[in-house]
């Protein structure tokens, strides 16, 4: 049955081109300033202030979560997600690789795989924040499987996510270091087997990754103050490294590549059977020292000690500790945290908060990431209700966190257990996104993204991820999210063609549908947290009262025709709600 006729078709119309008002919510007149509330409540005043929360710090609020979190409060909430079990991508992936090739030996787990693990967490896993901050990293720590490289090693990729779901709640030092020697970063970044210079043959150290390390991963490319605006030097911002910085740094990286029992060369090139250890494509990347470089190793006023400089451990460590005691780390970081989580503008004094606390704020304790998510989620502009109102704050809720949030709302249930949803890149007909497949190391979209000639820009704002937001993407949005309310996401399946692995349940909704305005006051509470605007729900109860839902009859013969009516109610209400500025714009 068509899901939208009539006057519902010219207000989905409508809904896809609401995308584009993002831009001036984003832009509105209100000036942001400085003003935030000195304290925070201990618990949510509201359930709507609740829904906010679980909406920075999860993959989607749900009742449950909400009703917990006003019983508890927001440490206590915090502190409980920090003490969970982490759930493990890797060993997930390989009981599903174990069964795959149990039912068929000449098959086995791929890529597709790791999304399926990355979903059934995101969707079900009990470690919400965890794994939100996990997926936050994976935007600045980027690997990505739409490379070749990466693609053929999916186990080290699920144990990649691993990794940032620990150490990015332990210390920013064991992060760094555990991100640099990860062989699936290795082999995007080019370092894994890089070798030390030889004059004869005119080679010299990729410095790829000396780079990106330090660009993207670190410290940016010009010196910060605490609170993230630009040092300046006669007007102009500094630059925090040079070609000699990466010249210098390019040498610490020569000599790393797979982990094994011993140093021989072999294992180095890692191309024989016999020197191909099993575990080698997750575990940390191994020093050797015959292909190491021993010149001078200098960089960002550091010198590598000439003790150290023959070692590969060593020289790592000191370039570690270097790029850990660097004043940008805590504002370059704590900035882009709270971009993914909050707000795409944060205040000045926001981001010298979340900087401080990534300095150790009195407490002695530089990089720990606990503490910087504490004062991301905790900081009285996060928590500020009036925030909501101001059209300056807020971000975009990137397709990802949009699928995420309407599926733990309604409840989503596997068919087969495995949560069978494989890439959604394509923006003409999905979400244009999918998790760990970026196109660049520059992820989906850069944190300083302007889009040209909106009011935005004319504002001097960021909106990170209008760059995937446009024409295209915008219409495949729609109707992918007009299908996953239809028939579920994921793969084919199950009851009838059309179902998907993935369901959503409606059943407390399809009980209000012959009440448009309950039916829209549920869509507030679930999807937009109680923001929903006076204006937007009149319009779609004046969509949903255009659909008509017969009287049942006392015989029940016309039982399926009121349940196909009631379903379409239903649906039409979640479109138009997932559709709306009010949902897609996280305030």
């Amino acid at each position: 049955m068509e899901l939208l006729s009539g006057r519902l078709r010219a207000r989905r119309v409508l809904a896809g081109a609401c995308t584009f008002a993002v831009a001036v919510l984003l832009s509105g007149c209100a000036a942001l300033g400085e003003r935030a509330s000195e304290q925070v409540s201990e618990r949510p005043p509201s359930r709507t202030d609740a829904a906010r929360f679980l909406t920075q710090a999860t993959f989607g609020p749900t009742e449950a979560e909400v009703e917990r979190l006003m019983a508890i409060g927001y440490r206590a909430w915090i502190d409980d997600q920090f003490a969970r079990p982490a759930s493990r991508h890797r060993v997930v992936w390989e009981s599903r690789d174990a069964a795959i090739k149990a039912a068929d030996p000449r098959k086995a787990a791929g890529p597709n795989e790791v999304l399926h693990v990355f979903w059934k967490s995101a969707l079900a896993g009990e470690d919400q924040l965890r794994q939100r901050v996990a997926y936050a990293l994976s935007q600045i720590f980027v690997v990505s499987m739409a490379d070749g490289s990466v693609r053929e090693n999916p186990r080290g990729v699920a144990a990649y996510l691993d990794l940032l779901a620990d150490k990015g709640l332990g210390n920013y030092r064991e992060l760094i270091e555990a991100v640099s020697r990860h062989p699936v970063m290795g082999a995007y970044l080019s370092h894994l087997r890089n070798q030390k210079e030889d004059p004869r043959t005119g080679r010299v150290p990729d410095q790829n990754y000396a780079r990106e390390v330090m660009q993207l991963f670190s410290i940016g490319l010009h010196e910060l103050n605490p609170d993230g605006s630009l040092r300046l030097e006669a007007g102009r911002p500094i630059d925090t490294y040079d070609a000699d910085d990466v010249l210098g740094l390019s040498r610490v990286f020569t000599g790393f590549s797979w982990d094994g029992p011993d140093k021989d060369n072999n294992r180095f090139h890692g191309n024989a059977q016999d020197f191909q250890d099993a575990e080698r494509n997750w575990r940390p990347m191994q020093g050797y020292t015959q292909y190491h470089s021993r010149l001078e190793k200098r960089f960002l006023g550091t010198v590598v000690s000439e003790q150290a400089r023959a070692d590969p451990d060593a020289s790592l460590a000191a370039a570690m500790e270097t790029l850990y005691r660097h004043p940008n780390v805590g504002p370059f970081i704590g900035r882009q945290l709270i971009q993914r989580l909050v707000t795409s503008n944060p205040s000045p004094a926001y981001v010298a908060r979340a900087a401080a606390a990534f300095d150790g704020d009195g407490r002695g304790v530089r990089g720990d990431m606990k503490a910087v998510i504490h004062a991301v989620l905790l900081d009285p502009e996060a928590r500020d209700p009036d925030r909501a109102k101001d059209g300056r704050f807020g971000k975009l809720r990137e397709p990802v966190l949009r699928l995420s949030a309407f599926l733990r709302a309604f409840g989503v249930r596997s068919d087969s257990g495995d949560f069978l949803l494989d890439a959604t890149d394509d923006p003409g007909t999905q979400l244009g996104q999918s998790p760990l497949r970026a196109p660049s190391v520059f992820n989906f979209y850069r944190p300083g993204y302007v889009p040209p000639g909106t009011r935005a820009a004319a504002a001097g704002l960021v909106a990170p991820e209008m760059q995937i937001t446009h024409e295209t993407s915008v219409a495949g949005y729609v109707n992918f999210m007009r299908e996953a309310v239809a028939s579920g996401v994921g793969r084919r399946g199950g009851e009838g063609p059309r179902r998907r692995d993935l369901q959503p349940d409606y059943a407390p909704e399809l009980a209000l549908a012959a009440q448009p305005a309950a039916l829209v006051d549920r869509m507030d509470r679930l999807l937009t947290g109680g923001q929903m605007s006076a204006a937007l729900k009149a319009e779609i109860g004046a969509a949903l009262a255009s659909l008509p839902v017969p009287a049942a009859r006392p015989d029940g013969s016309n039982a399926a025709a009121v349940e196909r009516a009631k379903r379409t109610r239903v649906q039409a209400a979640l479109l138009l709600t997932l559709a709306s500025p009010e949902f897609i714009v996280q305030k």
